[in-house]
């Protein structure tokens, strides 16, 4: 469970006396965190591996955003800071799959779901995101699947 793997990963970077993974960890899990405090106030149960991976995802790609926008500020410092983050959040990420995987789910995805037209591409979108959590970019994802719609 991911949870798990966090808990044992800020206890080791305590121990280790590593700030920027004790930081990286400790807003993960305050993520995690508020996700549950709105999971709770709606009725639903605390958030799930799926969900867990969500927010790494998201983590992520706010963190490459930030480091962009620092590098065309000149702030390589910064920019170094957020992809360390990066590479941390990731540790707790099942593996990417490669851009040749990707296409042949995408393909498997369109015949599995019937889709035949752009119509179609939320029912495949909505299979890849429940089958495939973590393991893709969705919004590259789409794209492909909007050409392969054609």
């Amino acid at each position: 469970m991911i949870r798990d793997r966090l808990s044992q990963a800020l206890k080791d970077a305590m121990k280790a006396k590593d700030t920027r993974r004790l930081s990286t960890v400790r807003l993960t899990q305050s993520a995690i965190k508020d996700r549950d405090i709105a999971n709770r106030g709606t009725g639903k149960e605390p958030a799930t591996d799926d969900e867990i991976l969500q927010i790494l995802q998201k983590m992520v790609k706010q963190r490459d955003e930030s480091a962009k926008i620092y590098e065309d500020a000149g702030r390589a410092e910064l920019a170094a800071q957020e992809r360390e983050e990066i590479v941390i959040i990731k540790e707790f990420m099942p593996e990417q799959l490669s851009d040749e995987q990707v296409t042949e789910i995408l393909r498997a995805a369109i015949a599995e779901t019937g889709a035949e037209s752009g119509r179609d591409m939320g029912k495949v979108m909505a299979y890849l995101k429940e089958k495939y959590a973590g393991q893709m970019d969705f919004a590259k994802a789409s794209g492909q699947v909007k050409e392969l719609l054609k």
